[in-house]
């Protein structure tokens, strides 16, 4: 008997164990989604505005390098002029140098991801992370995401949409089109996105520098830049005659001042995320020239949001990268329009800390801000819960799921209604027969 027993008891410690190995891995990754550090970075002020540029690849001597070619000394771009700063990590859920997708997907929503996720919890149960585009939607404000890159590249597509893969454009694109639906949405073309697409999705679509220009705010529609078919030109080779792109695609800088000529119109305020999405791809091929082109670009634009915002007290500009790439070191500065001496120690990404600069609303909460996830937390610091409206997105998804429901109830009641008519049809031929042949019933 106790034999028996002991046979019994080993058998349901084995039956529990096995539950509890299966089940332990499932709570680790569900507790790996989580955000880090949830609650850091607050304030009792809301900006109306935030303004988040990232410098794609854009690590600190990158931005040394092209002060020095610029103005001859370093220290001297309008990002380095911000009164507060810090330096973050990068790394991701599963490793120490991180891709696009990982970083984009840390600083849209606040939570560590996997090399090449796009805003969805892996490790974890996979669904979906709420990006800073769609909790500014959520509070009324319109967004948008303007990038040098395809427009479906890994970091814009980690604030507009939500994959398992950076590789899934078309399904990056439909996200853009008919769940996210970003106000704004400028960059590189093709790739998953077209011009009929958007257009079939409510989007008014230009398709160079001229059509862009001729957008005359308000706009009762969201409006699609597809410049190209693919990344914008580098800025380096227009300069050198090489490239002829930019004499009808627009530069980063002129994106920028057409959409805060677009998103300044909303009642409630806008979110804009802007990428220099090239500088990451200059410091793969380890071009020193085009890398400090870029850049500068990307400096000129940021002045250009600084210009429009210097005269308001509602705003919050926020500088940084997702990670640095190339592994770039100046050894020696060789005056204003000179390249600066300079080494690489790869053509891939490295886990160099990058910069962050903040100026405006709440720009004092930066230096608390010491890995990538706290960009989150510095974009919404302030912004409270519950919300008072329901975004245009929002309510597409809201009609379409009520279409499905009354859809799904209009079968349910047809084939009630016809089982009913069956029922009663058969009742009634059933008293009829028991009329012609009552014996039936004995």
């Amino acid at each position: 008997m106790k034999s028996k027993i002991s046979v019994i008891l080993i058998i349901a410690l084995a039956v529990v164990g096995v539950t509890l190995n299966a089940r332990l891995p499932r709570i680790a990754q569900a507790l790996d989604s989580q955000a880090l550090d949830s609650a850091v970075i607050t304030s009792t002020v809301t900006p109306r505005n935030v303004i988040l540029f990232i410098g794609d690849g854009m690590g600190p001597e990158q931005v040394r390098a092209a002060g020095m070619y610029q103005n001859g000394l370093e220290g001297t771009l309008v990002m380095e002029s911000f009164p507060y700063s810090s330096t973050m990590t990068t790394y991701s859920a599963d490793h120490d140098i991180t891709d696009s997708a990982a970083s984009g997907t840390a600083i849209a929503t606040g939570h560590k991801v996997n090399n090449g996720v796009v805003s969805v919890a892996l490790p974890g149960d996979g669904h979906e992370l709420e990006t800073l585009l769609e909790r500014f939607h959520k509070h009324c404000k319109r967004a948008g995401l303007v990038t040098t890159t395809y427009a479906t590249h890994a970091t814009p597509a980690t604030f507009g949409a939500h994959e398992t893969s950076r590789n899934y454009l078309d399904n990056i694109a439909y996200d853009y089109l008919y769940q996210t639906r970003p106000d704004v949405l400028f960059g590189g073309g093709a790739n998953g996105l077209y011009p009929d697409s958007a257009t079939a999705a409510g989007y008014a679509v230009v398709l160079n520098r001229a059509e862009m220009h001729a957008i005359r705010p308000p706009l009762t529609v969201p409006v699609s830049g597809q410049f190209g078919t693919t990344h914008l030109p580098y800025e380096y080779d227009y300069f050198i005659g090489a490239d002829p792109g930019y004499n009808t695609l627009p530069h980063l800088s002129e994106m920028v001042t057409t959409a805060l000529a677009i998103l300044e119109t909303s009642p409630d305020g806008f979110f804009l995320m802007v990428e220099g999405g090239r500088i990451d791809h200059a410091g793969h091929a380890n071009d020193i020239a085009r890398n400090i082109f870029e850049v500068l670009e990307f400096d000129r634009a940021i002045e250009i949001a600084y210009t429009w915002a210097i005269s308001r007290t509602d705003t919050l500009i926020i500088v940084t990268a997702d990670h640095e790439t190339g592994g770039l070191t100046v050894i020696a500065n060789n005056g204003a329009g000179n390249l600066p001496t300079v080494t690489w120690s790869t053509t891939g990404h490295t886990a160099t800390p990058v910069p962050v600069y903040a100026w405006g609303v709440n720009a004092e909460l930066a230096p608390q801000v010491t890995d990538n996830t706290h960009i989150h937390q510095l974009a919404l610091a302030g912004f409270t819960d519950p919300v008072s409206c329901v975004p245009v997105a929002a309510r597409v998804v809201d009609f379409r799921d009520r279409t499905r429901q009354i859809g799904q109830l209009i079968v349910v009641m047809v084939v009630l209604g016809a089982s009913l008519h069956t029922l009663r049809e058969r009742r009634a031929h059933s008293a009829q027969r028991q009329k012609q042949f009552p014996w039936r019933q004995l």
